[in-house]
């Protein structure tokens, strides 16, 4: 499979869900975002993230919310649910939900319902990965604490299981250990707030949270830190230095009310959140506002 080919590489954007008044999915606007994300440049997307509050949402209304995504995709614009859940069994249900719907690949954490073991972990992939789907695998122990170590990784995928790895520690130096331990499994950058780091470390792909507000800026930045040209790297850092400010809300607690709300800003539909996400403090939400229209005044969209 060429490079150009891989439906998990570039930008995928971990998408924000748009609620009506009464907390209701809106499907329409959310479908409306999945187009005018790829009209914005946008590779892929990635459906029932954390961002997209998948822990809220009925078996019903998180199956509809990927038909949703791939019917609304334009040729060539990727669908990455996320199929998170507590078992393998039904982690693997949501796999074969996501391949049913036209999905192109996933992203699958491990285990998170307890501190499970090796064997254990391996067994979760290995059941998920049955279903023929490629499997990205996401590393996030602060809130799995299961940490999938590059060792692990790499065995991982030897075993075949995933194609790559979203990785959400912010410790850029497991990059080149992944790379040492398995060469050929994919790294997509899984914190806004590292980008620049990892795409210069070799990453192919971005999980991305910011692009839900700011994707013209997102993927110039993007495109610079992984072309490769280390000329690039000197016009990608003024830009890294001033959406870092913004950046940085994807790695913090209330990282999903304020990519929201710098989508209100912005002139997108964020809106609400359903309970237990409940509003940003005033002090937050003025410093979010305040972060966003700063970047905004600068001319980035």
């Amino acid at each position: 499979m060429s490079e150009q080919l891989k439906p998990w590489h570039g930008i995928h954007v971990a998408s924000a869900l748009q609620f009506n008044d009464d907390l209701s999915v809106d499907y329409d606007g959310f479908a409306e975002h999945v187009q005018w994300l790829a009209a914005n440049g946008m590779h892929g997307i990635t459906p029932n993230g954390s961002l997209g509050e998948y822990q809220t949402l009925t078996d019903e209304e998180r199956a509809r919310v990927v038909t949703t995504a791939v019917e609304a995709a334009p040729e060539g614009f990727h669908v990455m649910p996320g199929v998170a859940a507590y078992g393998a069994l039904e982690t693997r249900r949501w796999v074969e939900q996501a391949a049913e719907a036209g999905a192109h690949s996933v992203l699958m954490l491990p285990p998170n319902v307890y501190r499970a073991e090796r064997e254990a972990i391996l067994e979760h992939y290995r059941i998920a990965a049955e279903v023929g789907i490629p499997i990205v695998a996401y590393n996030n122990p602060y809130d799995t604490k299961i940490d999938l170590s590059p060792a692990l990784l790499a065995e991982l995928h030897a075993e075949g299981h995933i194609v790559g790895v979203k990785e959400f520690t912010g410790d850029v130096r497991r990059a080149y250990e992944i790379q040492e331990l398995a060469p050929e499994l994919d790294l997509l950058i899984g914190t806004d707030d590292v980008l620049l780091e990892l795409g210069l470390a070799g990453a192919v792909g971005w999980i991305a949270g910011y692009p839900n507000a700011l994707p013209t800026a997102s993927l110039e930045l993007y495109s610079l830190a992984t072309s490769g040209n280390p000329a690039d790297i000197g016009k990608a850092l003024p830009i890294y230095r001033d959406l870092h400010r913004l950046l940085r809300w994807d790695s913090k607690t209330e990282f999903v009310q304020a990519i929201k709300l710098s989508m209100d800003v912005a002139g997108r539909k964020g809106g609400r959140c359903r309970p237990p996400r409940s509003p940003l403090t005033p002090e937050i939400a003025a410093k979010v506002t305040a972060d966003t229209e700063a970047v905004l005044a600068k001319g980035y969209k």
